[in-house]
């Protein structure tokens, strides 16, 4: 996700930025709490809360608390009215919610593929979904953006999809399809990249600043890796293709292709084939796999365990990060076999490199995509909240 520019530090514009965002990532605060996190007096707090609740960004309430003596200090909120359109277009299906600036999501519906979506009716779904919406759940709700997490490759310069072999799309002007079809800004990038801004700013990540995500979709695996704290996509935008690489297979018992990538080995479709299910959201695979008493289910979650295992060892040796986190159908992989990855990669990578590491699953769950693609498209508005009416 490409940094958006802010206002110069201590000008008013600033400081109107730095109290939406902390709201927006810290939730409610109070008056008090911001004048500490900020070092602002209380009189310059209560102005900038003034005009942010004026242009409809956040909203200031009472608490409710019961049994206090006196009249409570007011907290902070950032608006569940300004809404982020949030997407994840894959193969086997389209989800798409809307996300308030307060991160509640307000509607979520995915919609089932029958045949490859194809980027013009990807963006006739969006624009059909929020039509029907603004009668019900959006009603009264200000649409700042929408944001599109795709399972590919992203110019995230201009939006442009350079390659997402899954659905087949090839240099599309996705940004430009989907703003041209909801009359709303658009903006496009890699849907691990977005997790992994999502997990580390309120998931498994919270609080680390060396993370590396493997995401596990429908679509196969994707990365995303965050360095200092900042998201890192390298000098296209095209890193952490993790996916792509081939592992280290030493057992001829745990190799399913001649000589595959990581995502034919370790595979969302080889998990749905072991339990008899054609088709399935993370959650309804997760259940299968979690509750299936089947000796080839187990055989399969191992051999898929040993298989990431050997990937995350290599990846663990050149980026030396803190944490790994795991997201989509890697998530419940991790969690069915968590002290046998540890062990393998603890094995396979440098010792000094495994010092401190943990592998996690994510925490935001099936939410991590979308959670991402809201904030690529609050980003405009957190980096500068301008003048807005």
């Amino acid at each position: 996700m490409p940094s958006q520019p802010s206002p110069a530090s201590g000008t008013r514009a600033h400081n109107l930025a730095r109290i939406l965002r902390l709201v927006h990532e810290e939730g409610a605060q109070s008056r008090a709490a911001l004048t500490e996190a900020t070092g602002l007096n209380r009189s310059t707090i209560a102005d900038l809360v003034a005009e942010l609740v004026r242009r409809g960004l956040v909203e200031e309430r009472v608490p409710d608390m019961p049994g206090r003596v006196g009249r409570p200090s007011p907290v902070v909120t950032a608006s569940a009215g300004v809404v982020a359109i949030a997407v994840n277009p894959e193969v086997d299906a389209i989800e798409i919610a809307a996300v308030g600036l307060d991160r509640s999501i307000l509607v979520r519906e995915r919609l089932p593929n029958e045949v490859l979506p194809t980027p013009e009716g990807v963006a006739k779904t969006i624009r059909e979904r929020v039509e029907a919406w603004r009668a019900g759940p959006l009603a009264g709700a200000r649409i700042e953006a929408v944001g599109v997490a795709v399972p590919g490759l992203v110019r995230t310069t201009d939006g442009v999809v350079r390659n997402a072999p899954h659905l087949e799309w090839t240099d599309v002007p996705l940004a430009d399809l989907v703003r041209s079809a909801t009359g709303s800004p658009a903006f496009v990038d890699n849907d691990a990249t977005l997790g992994a801004i999502a997990e580390h700013r309120y998931g498994a990540g919270r609080g680390i600043d060396d993370i590396v995500y493997l995401n596990g979709g429908a679509s196969g695996i994707g990365g995303g890796l965050i360095i200092n704290g900042r998201a890192v996509a390298g000098a296209g935008g095209y890193a952490g293709e993790f996916g792509q690489n081939r592992p280290r297979i030493s057992a001829d018992g745990d190799r399913r292709t001649g000589d595959g990538v990581l995502e034919a080995e370790v595979s969302r479709r080889l998990l749905l084939d072991a339990v008899g299910l054609d088709a399935a959201d993370d959650e309804t695979l997760d259940a299968e796999l979690t509750s299936s008493e089947s000796p080839t289910v187990a055989d399969e979650i191992t051999r898929q365990a040993n298989v990431l295992a050997s990937a995350l060892a290599n990846a663990v040796n050149v980026l030396n990060p803190t944490l790994v986190v795991l997201g989509g159908f890697l998530a419940t992989v991790a969690d069915l076999r968590s002290e046998q990855i540890a062990a393998d990669v603890g094995a396979l990578a440098m010792s000094e490199s495994v010092e401190g590491l943990e592998i996690r699953p994510a925490a935001l769950g099936a939410d991590r995509l979308l959670i991402g693609a809201a904030e690529l498209a609050f980003a405009g508005l957190l980096a500068d909240p301008g003048e807005r009416t």
